[in-house]
């Protein structure tokens, strides 16, 4: 039991990991509001870019995960977002907190000792919780990244 709680804390965890890199929140900390929508010359994508496609992927990889009537989204039009920059302020607010309460509830679900991780999604196609979890933070570490890239090439990280 002890190796199941330990496997669970570490999964927990993962999904906000500062251990090998900067965390989600240390990368969106003070960006300035003139940065969010700046596709630097040479890179893909701007911050709000990466913010926003970061939280709907998560929000999916949990609703996956808890939803029975889960429905799979089109990659990538339903991924990304179609403009460079946020629509307001208020739409960059609620996307970075709405990464950090859905970030919540995975670890919450990570926790949870009711959840078999190696368990096959009931509605999945073999998917298993803990491969949900890993791909989260697999998938929030790489973009984490990015965004990283993206502040330094705009002359916005320390």
């Amino acid at each position: 039991m002890e190796t199941h709680a330990h496997l669970r804390d570490l999964l927990a965890r993962l999904l906000a990991w500062e251990d090998a890199h900067v965390s989600f929140d240390a990368a969106v900390a003070g960006i300035p509001v003139a940065h969010r929508g700046t596709v630097p010359s040479g890179l893909p994508h701007s911050p709000w870019q990466l913010v926003e496609h970061l939280r709907r992927a998560q929000q999916d990889i949990l609703d996956f995960c808890v939803n029975p009537k889960y429905e799979e989204l089109r990659f990538p039009d339903d991924y990304w977002p179609l403009s460079t920059a946020p629509p307001s302020d208020a739409a960059w607010d609620e996307s970075i907190d709405a990464v950090r309460r859905d970030r919540g509830a995975l670890q919450q679900l990570a926790c949870d000792a009711r959840i078999d991780l190696s368990a096959q999604i009931p509605h999945g196609s073999g998917q298993t919780y803990a491969r949900e979890l890993v791909l989260a933070a697999d998938h929030a570490a790489y973009h984490v990244g990015q965004l990283v890239l993206v502040r330094r090439a705009l002359g916005d990280w320390k």
